[in-house]
């Protein structure tokens, strides 16, 4: 695809994911290096520092925009969390880090979300939650949290049609601080920007004629 740029070095290959990129900055800041902004022509360098430096800033990107993948066999290839986990931003996406398959995308086991409504590119986030100056806390109360005997494992999010994102497998939700919200197997959270409950669905988009494009349900 044309939004996928690869840049190959001698033990690692990263790739961006453009469409992906909420531009965190966590790369250009972290590994300076190797990830070099505003540059013509390419501006990430895998050989620029230690592969392991430059693996430890990919797997922090909260978008998965940026991945990588060994091109040797002194590198292990990232492996998804022990604990499936969903944080809540404050103001804006759900930053999802799991063996996710969303909409079918199994590419990374990293993603951020819509739950504003606003998004040109649901059920991604593109950032248009700064736009729209979208308000919601990043540290909902707490609900009765259960324990899970399995905590991590394939999670499917499935975006409904005009509705909120249905969630199936282990998860945990986080706030800002890490704080634990809700341990449980299947969860909807709210993608419009309307519920009063959120980041959870109260079948606010309903009320407010949300339009979204996803699977009936």
């Amino acid at each position: 695809m044309a939004h996928i740029e690869e840049y190959k070095g001698k033990r690692i290959v990263i790739r961006n994911n453009a469409r992906r990129c909420i531009h965190s900055r966590h790369c250009v800041l972290n590994t300076p290096e190797v990830f070099v902004p505003n540059v013509d022509g390419p501006w990430i360098h895998p050989d620029a520092a230690a592969a392991e430096a430059a693996i430890a800033t990919v797997v922090k990107c909260p978008s998965g925009a940026l991945t990588y993948e060994p091109a040797d066999d002194s590198v292990t290839a990232e492996k998804p969390p022990g604990v499936n986990t969903v944080r809540v931003w404050e103001d804006g996406p759900l930053a999802f880090l799991a063996e996710l398959d969303v909409n079918g995308d199994k590419s990374t086991f990293r993603a951020t979300l819509c739950r504003c409504g606003k998004s040109n590119h649901k059920p991604f986030c593109d950032k248009m939650h700064v736009k729209a100056g979208f308000k919601a806390t990043g540290e909902p109360a707490s609900k009765e949290v259960a324990t899970l005997a399995t905590r991590n494992g394939p999670l499917k999010v499935t975006p409904t049609k005009n509705g909120p994102l249905h969630v199936t497998g282990a998860l945990e939700v986080c706030t800002a601080s890490g704080r634990t919200v809700l341990r449980d197997v299947e969860m909807w959270l709210c993608r419009c920007g309307h519920s009063n409950d959120k980041p959870f669905c109260d079948g606010s988009h309903e009320k407010v004629g949300f339009i979204a494009p996803g699977v009936e349900e």
